[in-house]
């Protein structure tokens, strides 16, 4: 039987005749650089440049060109089901919270602030709205809120 085989194994059969017909037939038709990954092309420079499309007067800092960003909180601030109030005068409403160098602070209406490590700063950026007004110094910016 393992003759028998080997015998069947060495004559091809009419399906592969055929392909390898077919095959020697179409080797020389593959168009030159088909199937071959394309050479990248140059990267070049812009030679022009383009102003960008926002006015001076509507171009707001970048976040690293800040050195902080705060948001009112009104409403009394609850974390892992506790609520939160000033360790120095009780307050539990009404607060500022201070995102800067990514820490979050918390300053009351009295003016007492305390650093909330239960909050980060991607929470922050969740909750804040967009910017409505840059300032140049934190007083500045405290009256700018009401505080």
């Amino acid at each position: 039987m393992f003759h028998r085989i080997r015998r069947r194994t060495k004559q091809p059969s009419e399906a592969q005749r055929q392909f390898a017909e077919l095959h020697a037939r179409l080797q020389n038709q593959v168009p030159p650089g088909f199937g071959v990954p394309p050479a990248e092309a140059e990267r070049t420079e812009p030679t022009t440049v383009v102003d960008d499309f926002l006015p001076p007067e509507l171009r707001v800092p970048s976040h690293d060109q800040l050195d902080g960003t705060m948001m009112p909180w009104k409403q009394p601030l609850v974390l892992d089901g506790e609520m939160v109030a000033c360790s120095e005068c009780g307050a539990y409403r009404g607060w500022l919270i201070l995102s800067t160098g990514g820490q979050i602070w918390l300053r009351c209406r009295a003016g007492h602030q305390q650093q909330e490590t239960r909050l980060d700063t991607a929470w922050f950026n969740r909750n804040s709205g967009p910017a409505d007004a840059t300032h140049a110094t934190f007083e500045d910016c405290l009256r700018h809120l009401g505080h």
